[in-house]
């Protein structure tokens, strides 16, 4: 059984110019030709052209194929374990770009979906996502970052404004409880830890106590959160560990 050069181009998905140039350059000579001279390929001329265009997928140069091919100490099994080899790590290559352009997808899906224009009128010149890649190393593979990135993902400009507005007033009531002396474990202290909990669990995740006494812990320990309640009124990141702990205790006393 033999097949013309067009049958054989259809087989494969190739064209018949290309089926010529790798005649003419001795890659895949035809095993007969009829009496007018035209080409004729058998079966071994078709499992030949199989392995070509199986390592001109992989990238490899013509004359490295042919080499391949012609390479007398080489066997069937040889190739075939070489090809498997081949495509497990073409595999693993394409599952790993494949993860990468989900994890791109999701990153665009999630997040604070604003304009730079409605970022800079909600947060001013305060860039909300500007340690966004540290949380998401330190906390990326939890539930709770699953969820704030999901909420986060559904609020508008508007969403935004009032959360903003929310914290500029609690800033502001809190700072004026500390300039007035009111002690961490007093009751108007420990009513705005519990509304600083509240509000990260309304828009972001469920903070439990505990959590929430870790938070009050790294608003101490973490410089960056310490500077920006200190910024409200200094020693407020102090006070508010202090009044998140009271908090804490109050509502999880048995």
């Amino acid at each position: 059984m033999s097949y013309s050069v067009g049958q054989v181009a259809g087989f494969a998905g190739v064209t018949v110019r290309t089926l010529h140039h790798y005649d003419e350059i001795g890659l895949l000579v035809p095993s007969e030709r009829t009496y007018a001279g035209h080409r004729r390929y058998g079966d071994a001329d078709l499992d030949r052209l199989q392995q070509i265009l199986f390592y001109r997928e992989l990238g490899f140069p013509l004359d490295e194929v042919a080499a391949l091919l012609d390479d007398p100490d080489a066997d069937t099994r040889a190739h075939l374990r070489r090809q498997h080899e081949l495509l497990t790590a073409r595999i693993e290559k394409l599952q790993k770009m494949a993860a990468a352009v989900e994890h791109a997808m999701e990153a665009r899906k999630m997040g604070i979906n604003l304009t730079p224009e409605e970022r800079f009128e909600v947060f001013g010149d305060k860039d909300p996502e500007q340690y966004a890649e540290e949380v998401e190393q330190r906390w990326g593979d939890t539930e709770a970052y699953a969820e704030s990135q999901r909420r986060a993902a559904t609020y508008s400009k508007e969403d935004w404004k009032r959360i903003q507005a929310e914290v500029d007033d609690w800033g502001e009531r809190y700072a004026a409880l500390v300039a007035a002396g009111e002690q961490p474990a007093g009751e108007a202290a420990m009513d705005l830890a519990e509304e600083h909990r509240q509000h990260i669990s309304r828009y972001y995740f469920e903070v439990p106590y505990e959590m929430h006494r870790c938070f009050g812990e790294m608003y101490v320990s973490d410089e960056r959160f310490k500077a920006f309640y200190d910024s409200m009124r200094p020693g407020l990141a102090e006070h508010l560990r202090d009044a998140i702990v009271a908090n804490a205790d109050r509502h999880t006393a048995s």
